[in-house]
């Protein structure tokens, strides 16, 4: 995951039941490959103990007794200088409070105050304590000074209350980070709409014509644009997936809907991964068919050809809605005869043509094998990777030629 590899990321760790998650998070931040430095609040030190972080990160974990040992006069210097991003979750009242007035009694807070990185909260806390006016008046301070903040989420509080306070789940966190990291990538200030999954065409009101996409690869391609800094509009069919955290979301079935909501945007770039449906029911029975009725015959028609609806071939591409345009060629034979005519006959900059017929790549896995083809004449051929390596380099093409 480039977006992390490398990257010095400072946990704070506050005094809240929710601190068990964090261990979650760094973990998660680890696996990523990123450098992760725990700070833990005297109070956070009741709730979990710094082994368990030095167990997930494989390093030390920090507390305030460091504050005051031979590294004092310069640790939370060196942190606060060297960190990429300083994560403080979760983050309790108190420590808002502190963050907001420039109170620093704790490692983590003094931290806080020397950091030249972003910094992100995730605050956690129980019934009436964050929508308290004193929290909220410390929240709009931190936000006009530019820190980041995840949540919370509402649902059952430690109190058994019901209410707002919640810390977010880590992989959300997760996702707010690589948003933060990716602030300054090679697309910001651009938008990119992606399309995903697989349409949904009517045969009465209940039943669907509809395809194997599992929305993964177009998941992958908007998270992948996320990390380069761009402005991201997911619009997906149903799926099972979490869209990622940043991504504006339209949410479509039919190969009309998706149709009608790309002719509403504009864009640096689209990227078609939705696998849109070429045929549709003719006629939509206006009830649900009954099986005593016996078998039904249904005729079909074309539906909408997306990509040559929203482009105009050979227009210059000042001229263009959106000034790149990626398609997909899920084939299961002639892959690339199939997939040069799609590139030509729809004005595409380039296509990523995969073969669906084998098992490691295309529909509903995590893994792809993919092959670029250009408008200019030149082509790529990816190995075996993951769908998120897939996105990763299918974005370096689209930043390259917005270039």
């Amino acid at each position: 995951m480039s977006i992390l590899s490398g990257k010095h990321i400072l946990l704070g760790v506050t005094g809240s039941i929710a601190a068990y998650k964090a261990a979650d998070l760094a973990s998660k931040l680890t696996q990523a490959s990123a450098k992760v430095d725990v700070l833990l609040t005297g109070a956070a030190e009741k709730f979990v103990t710094p082994l368990t972080f030095q167990s997930v990160t494989g390093r030390r974990a920090y507390t305030d007794s460091d504050l005051w040992g031979n590294e004092a006069h310069v640790l939370h210097v060196s942190f606060g200088k060297t960190a990429d991003l300083l994560v403080i979750a979760p983050c309790t009242a108190d420590t808002m409070a502190k963050l907001a007035h420039g109170i620093a009694d704790n490692l983590l807070t003094v931290t806080a105050l020397a950091a030249t990185c972003p910094i992100l909260i995730a605050p956690a806390m129980d019934g009436g304590m964050f929508d308290h006016p004193a929290t909220q008046e410390n929240l709009s301070t931190l936000l006009s000074r530019g820190v980041l903040v995840a949540g919370p989420a509402s649902g059952h509080l430690a109190s058994g209350l019901l209410g707002k306070g919640r810390m977010v789940e880590p992989a959300e966190v997760f996702g707010y980070i690589r948003k933060a990291l990716g602030k300054n990538g090679k697309l910001a200030g651009k938008k990119v709409i992606v399309t995903a999954g697989g349409t949904q065409e009517a045969i009465d009101p209940v039943r669907v014509i509809s395809n194997h996409s599992s929305g993964k690869q177009g998941y992958a391609l908007a998270q992948a644009a996320l990390d380069e800094g761009a402005e991201v509009c997911l619009i997906t069919t149903p799926t099972a997936l979490t869209p990622p955290v940043g991504a504006s979301v339209i949410n479509v079935k039919s190969v009309q809907e998706m149709l009608d909501a790309l002719m509403n945007e504009s864009a640096d770039a689209l990227i078609m991964a939705a696998a849109a449906a070429d045929f549709r029911p003719k006629i939509v029975a206006k009830e649900k068919m009954k099986k005593r009725d016996g078998i039904p015959q249904i005729e079909l028609e074309a539906a909408p050809d997306i990509l040559r609806t929203v482009s105009t071939v050979g227009a210059a591409r000042s001229e263009r809605r959106f000034k790149v345009m990626v398609g997909f060629a899920a084939e299961s034979q002639s892959l690339l005869e199939n997939a040069g005519e799609k590139l030509k006959s729809k004005g595409l900059d380039f296509i990523a043509a995969n073969d669906i017929s084998a098992k490691d790549a295309g529909f509903g896995v995590d893994t792809n094998r993919i092959t670029l083809l250009f408008a200019n004449g030149t082509k790529e051929n990816l190995p075996l990777i993951s769908k998120s390596e897939a996105a990763e380099k299918i974005i370096e093409h689209v930043a390259r030629l917005l270039e």
